[in-house]
């Protein structure tokens, strides 16, 4: 049986057997008593079912839950916290199941005390044993690809390490001879004794078909389309990833290293400030946006009134991996083409009069919110750099992809000691010095002096309007 199997029996039968017995413990008469001298449940019935009644709801809930992780049986690799989140949404789903089965149809209706016992179990249970059966990378290379967009590279990575490849990937134009591309129609090219597994958009289908735990990347430069797609790949697939030292500028390596390839730091958090950090987010994205609503039809208003014009501005800002979301901001500015060369702000004659407000107050960021809390943004990180500006100052400052490898934020280090892009090389310095240094209290600590700054910034400003 291969390992794909295994995965999928592993999987099926750990839903199966973990809901029975979540079923079982819920349905002990004790366990129930217990349970009722909670004020919330005191006003349930405590009669658990026996014999065949007992069964049957036993196997109602176990084909039920069963069926709701269908999709998770793939064997696929993934992060913890996907695994995690993922069998958690599949539990919330069964519940539900379960529960509108009930309130339909009386004949298939699980008591309420046993549904509402059942379910912080199977929360906690159910993405634990994803977690334990988890594909993992393994860090012997035992099941290596390499990915790059030049042969010549490739065939010394393969040459300078001691490793043993499964195959490696690359796009069929880098091709340069007539033979390399008879060979790829083919069906494939060898380097090195390697066989060519397929191009680049190839690269999720292969680390699962293929079981892979680790991926070298051998691109000739660091680009942001293929080299960190790639990486995007590893990082949604929990495998590892190795780049070859000359890239060690463009990537957030785990640690200074020694030899041909080092480690890629895909992940710079622990799971538990992972949770507690999209937590955070959540929480203070949804009560800045209720707190602030009275500031945000304020703010509306008065733009409407200064020029008629929309009230938000969109662009398009570089997120994890070089990829690409839309943020929206409080216009501030006049219609008009706007230059990637960054600028001051009193540099810029097209800030409105409300916008010299909102921007002097930061108050233009509050429409971001609404990107932290869909999960494009965090509240703490690098700021998301507009694409245009983006390739300006990659062309400027070295290593400035290391920004990529944590989500863009409404503040971080950089923000709260004032250092914009007109100083690309602090900005990124700070930068770095953040992404290293992370931790859910380090932001918390970033959060308290931002609001202490903004605060400052907005006392400040009415007055001067007062004193007008």
């Amino acid at each position: 049986m291969d390992s794909g199997w295994r995965y999928r029996v592993s999987s099926v039968t750990g839903v199966v057997l973990l809901t029975a017995i979540a079923v079982a413990l819920v349905n002990n008469t004790t366990i129930q008593s217990v349970a009722t001298t909670v004020p919330l449940l005191s006003r349930l019935p405590t009669d658990p079912p026996t014999g065949s009644e007992f069964t049957f709801e036993l196997l109602v809930t176990v084909a039920i839950v069963a069926s709701v992780f269908l999709p998770l049986y793939k064997p696929r690799p993934r992060r913890i916290l996907d695994a995690v989140a993922l069998a958690q949404k599949r539990v919330l789903v069964a519940v539900l199941v379960l529960a509108t089965i009930g309130y339909f149809d009386y004949t298939y209706r699980l008591p309420r005390l046993t549904v509402v016992l059942v379910t912080p179990l199977l929360l906690v249970a159910l993405p634990a044993w994803f977690v334990w059966i988890r594909k993992r990378p393994s860090s012997d290379g035992e099941r290596t690809i390499i990915v790059g967009d030049d042969l010549q590279f490739i065939e010394t990575v393969t040459s300078e390490v001691d490793e043993t490849f499964l195959g490696y990937l690359c796009p069929t134009n880098i091709v340069t001879t007539p033979e390399q591309s008879m060979a790829i129609a083919d069906g494939g090219i060898q380097s090195n004794g390697l066989e060519r597994l397929g191009g680049l958009s190839r690269i999720e289908d292969v680390l699962v078909e293929y079981d892979v735990d680790t991926v070298v990347l051998a691109f000739e430069y660091a680009d942001r389309a293929e080299f960190f797609g790639a990486l995007d790949a590893c990082y949604e697939y929990g495998v590892r990833a190795r780049v070859h030292r000359d890239h060690t500028d463009s990537v957030l390596t785990a640690s200074d290293g020694v030899g041909t390839l080092v480690d890629v730091e895909i992940e710079p958090w622990d799971i538990q400030d992972y949770v507690l950090k999209r937590a955070f987010d959540i929480v203070f994205a949804t009560v800045g946006l209720v707190v602030l609503s009275p500031v945000i039809i304020g703010i509306a208003v008065a733009i409407k009134l200064d020029d008629g014009g929309s009230i938000l501005y969109t662009q398009e800002r570089t997120a994890v991996f070089g990829e690409a979301f839309n943020i929206y901001k409080f216009r501030s500015m006049s219609p008009g083409e706007a230059s990637a060369e960054p600028a001051e702000d009193e540099e810029n004659s097209r800030v409105t009069d409300v916008g010299k407000i909102v921007r002097r107050t930061h108050l233009d960021e509050v429409p971001q919110l609404w990107s932290i809390l869909v999960g494009d943004m965090s509240v703490v990180g690098p700021r998301a750099v507009w694409t245009a500006e983006e390739t300006l100052l990659e062309a400027d400052t070295q290593a400035w992809r290391q920004r990529w490898f944590v989500k863009p934020g409404l503040t971080g280090l950089a923000q709260v000691n004032d250092i914009k892009s007109t100083n690309p090389s602090e900005k990124l310095r700070l930068d770095l010095k953040y992404i290293r240094q992370q931790s859910f209290w380090f932001d918390i600590g970033l959060v308290i002096r931002q609001i202490w700054k903004v605060a400052t910034d907005v006392v400040a400003t009415m007055n001067e309007i007062a004193r007008r």
